[in-house]
C-alpha cells in the first residue's frame, strides 16, 4: 500500500464553512481537526471568497473580473482581483499566525482547471470551455499560480506538508457535454477524457505536492481522476452508485476522502464510521487497510449549516475516523 500524506485514522473537511469570521473559523479547524487540518474558506463574505472568485484569482497572467455577477476574463487586473488577492492573504495570515509551530499535513483548497473552464466567461461572452486555445492557457495559468501558492504556504508553516484539494464539482458535467450555454437551450460540447486528464495532470504536477480532487457529483470519473495522478479522490458516499469503479481505484492505490457526514442531517460518529465501514466490507479489502487509505469527511463543503452542525460534523468525523483506526 502507498505511503499516504496523512495520518492514520485522520479526519478533515472538505472547506467551506458558514460565517465570515476567518479567525474563529480557523481556530475551529485547528481545534476539531488536529490529524489533518486545513485552510478555511467563507464564501458568505462575498465575491472573491466564492469558490469561482477564489480560483481565478490565483491565475497568472489571466486577469478577471466581475460582470453582471459572473466572473469573467478581463484585460487588466482591477479592484475585484485586489478584493480576492486581499481576502486570500487574511485568510493565510490566520493560518500563519494560528497554525505556527504546526508540523503535520495541511490541506489547502482551490478550484480545478475544468470547473473554472465551465465557470469563467469570456471577454466575447460564452463560457472558457468553448475555446480549446482559452482552456490550455487556463491550465498552464493555473498550474503556474498553485505552484505559487503552496510554495507561499510552504514558508508559512515551513514544518508543515502540505495537501492541496482541486475542487471539481463541474467536472462530470463536462465529460458528459451537461453544460449549459448562457441561453440555457444547449450545452457544450463534451470534453474527451484524455484531454481532461492531461490538463488536470499538468496543473497536479506543477502543484508538487499530493493532490486529491473533490466532487460532490454523482459518477465521479474515477479513471481521469488516476490518470491525472491524483493521489485520493473525495465524494459523497451517499451518491455512490456503481462500486466497481471505486473498488478498482483503491486496489490501485488512490485514497479515498469518504463524505459520510450528510450536510443535511445530523449523525453520530458511530453511524458515520458504520457507513465508512460497512462501504469498505462491500469492497471487500482488508480492515487494517482502511485507517492508512481512507479519510473520514463531512459529504460536502458545509458554508450553508450552522455553526452548532459544523462543530457537530467535524466533531463526529474525528471520532469516526479514532473509532476506524482501532482495528
Amino acid at each position: 500500500m502507498p505511503d499516504f500524506p496523512w495520518p492514520a485514522g485522520a479526519a478533515t473537511g472538505i472547506g467551506s464553512l458558514p460565517g465570515t469570521d476567518i479567525a474563529e473559523a480557523q481556530r475551529l479547524i485547528l481545534g476539531e481537526l488536529p490529524d489533518l487540518p486545513h485552510l478555511a474558506e467563507l464564501p458568505a463574505r462575498g465575491p472573491g471568497a466564492d469558490l469561482i472568485g477564489r480560483g481565478a484569482g490565483l491565475l497568472v497572467d489571466l486577469p478577471v473580473q466581475l460582470y453582471a455577477g459572473r466572473w469573467q476574463v478581463a484585460p487588466r487586473p482591477g479592484r475585484d482581483l485586489r478584493v480576492t488577492a486581499d481576502l486570500r492573504q487574511r485568510d493565510l495570515d490566520q493560518l500563519t499566525e494560528q497554525g505556527e509551530g504546526y508540523a503535520g499535513t495541511i490541506k489547502i483548497q482551490a478550484a480545478g482547471p475544468w470547473t473554472l473552464a465551465a465557470g469563467l466567461d469570456l471577454p466575447i461572452g460564452g463560457r472558457m470551455l468553448r475555446d480549446p486555445g482559452a482552456v490550455r492557457d487556463l491550465g498552464g495559468s493555473l498550474a503556474e499560480g498553485l505552484r505559487r501558492h503552496v510554495d507561499e504556504v510552504r514558508k508559512r508553516l515551513p514544518r508543515a506538508r502540505v495537501l492541496l484539494q482541486l475542487d471539481e464539482p463541474s467536472l462530470t458535467a463536462v465529460l458528459a457535454g451537461q453544460v449549459p450555454t448562457e441561453s440555457g437551450l444547449s450545452a457544450y460540447r463534451a470534453v474527451d477524457r484524455a484531454l481532461a486528464a492531461a490538463t488536470l495532470r499538468e496543473v497536479i504536477e506543477a502543484a508538487g505536492v499530493p493532490v486529491v480532487v473533490h466532487s460532490c457529483a454523482p459518477d465521479v470519473p474515477l479513471q481521469v481522476l488516476r490518470d491525472a495522478g491524483a493521489t485520493a479522490v473525495a465524494l459523497d458516499l451517499a451518491l455512490l452508485r456503481d462500486l466497481d469503479p471505486l473498488g478498482e481505484a483503491i486496489e490501485a492505490g488512490l485514497g479515498l476522502f469518504a463524505g459520510a457526514f450528510p450536510t443535511d442531517a445530523v449523525s453520530s460518529d458511530k453511524q458515520v464510521a458504520d457507513r465508512v465501514r460497512t462501504l469498505w466490507k462491500r469492497l471487500g479489502f482488508p480492515v487494517t487497510r482502511l485507517p492508512g487509505q481512507v479519510v473520514v469527511t463531512p459529504a460536502c463543503g458545509l458554508a450553508s449549516s450552522t455553526p452548532q452542525h459544523v462543530r457537530a460534523a467535524l466533531k463526529a468525523c474525528r471520532e469516526a475516523a479514532r473509532r476506524l483506526a482501532e482495528v
